[in-house]
Formats: structure tokens, sequence, C-alpha cells
């Protein structure tokens, strides 16, 4: 992935394992989004977080550090995810144990998709797959996307960011 570039980026729980039901989990995706949102680091013009993925358009805008954005994100998640497990003792982090010489729990798969978004009509063929993504298919967590409170649909369809850190896809294509 490159700066200044608009992205559809998909990220995959290790081995699918549906870790971001547990309670708190989205709100460490939401409070990370909003900080590097804040910080001037990356735009989003969309998202949804299911059970063991998450996808979302967004756009690299400076760097963290020596890190991309989206790459401080996996690794701030990871850690936040390991803290929280090891708190409450959890049996699951075994489902995460890995023998690497920097880490002892890989919570996202590397294979991480990053598809370039070059026009207005592909941009918004993502947006619209991302925000039907939890009313279809194996997950069928909702009837309408409206009622997924974890997706970007709510700013589009009224208007209203309530994670404070959305821009339209409109204001940069």
């Amino acid at each position: 992935m490159e700066l200044n570039r608009v992205y559809f980026f998909t990220a995959t729980i290790k081995n699918w394992y549906p870790l971001l039901e547990r309670e708190g989990f989205m709100k460490i995706l939401i409070d990370s989004l909003r900080y590097l949102a804040t910080k001037n680091q990356l735009n989003f013009y969309g998202f949804v977080f299911m059970p063991n993925h998450i996808h979302l358009i967004i756009e690299n805008i400076d760097l963290n550090g020596k890190e991309m954005p989206h790459a401080s994100f996996l690794k701030f998640t990871s850690h936040k995810f390991l803290l929280a497990l090891r708190a409450n003792q959890s049996e699951i982090l075994n489902h995460f144990k890995v023998d690497e010489a920097n880490k002892s729990h890989s919570f996202w798969q590397r294979d991480s998709l990053a598809i370039e978004l070059f026009t207005p009509s592909v941009a918004y063929q993502k947006l619209s797959y991302i925000h039907n993504n939890p009313c279809r298919g194996k997950w069928m967590l909702v009837e309408d996307p409206i009622l997924y409170p974890y997706s970007s649909f709510e700013f589009y369809e009224y208007g209203n960011d309530r994670f404070g850190f959305l821009t339209h896809i409109g204001e940069r294509l």
C-alpha cells in the first residue's frame, strides 16, 4: 500500500477464529481507528467489523513513525487483544500462540488484502459490499444493514458519524 491512495482493505483473524465477537473487542478496533484518524495518519471512508474479519476503505496519509498506519493498526490491536485475553486468563489465547522470535501470539493472518480503488464506481461497489456483509452468507447477523452497529452504513444512509472518524468517499473521489 502507498500513501495518499484509496484502498479496499481486508484483514482476517488468524484461522478465521471469531475473536471479535468477544465483549470489548469491537471497541478496541473503533478506538484505534479513531486515534489514527485524529492523528491525521489515516482517512476512513467505510468499514464493517465482522466476528472474524474486517473490511475498510482507507487512505494512508502519513507514516506512523517508520510504519504505514494500517500496519500500526494491526500491531496495536493485536497488543490490546493480547492484554484483554491475558487479563481474563482466557484459554482462547492458545489459538493464537506462535513460536516466533519477536512475539508469542499472532492475531491477524499475514495475508491481508489491499485493492486500490481507482474509480468512483468501484469504490461505491466495495462500499455496498461491506455494508451488506452482515446481511448475507455464513454470518447473517442482521436482516438490514442499518441494524448492524459495527459499520459505516448509518453514516452513508443518514449522515450520522457516531464513530467520529469517517469521511464521505464522495469528498475524495
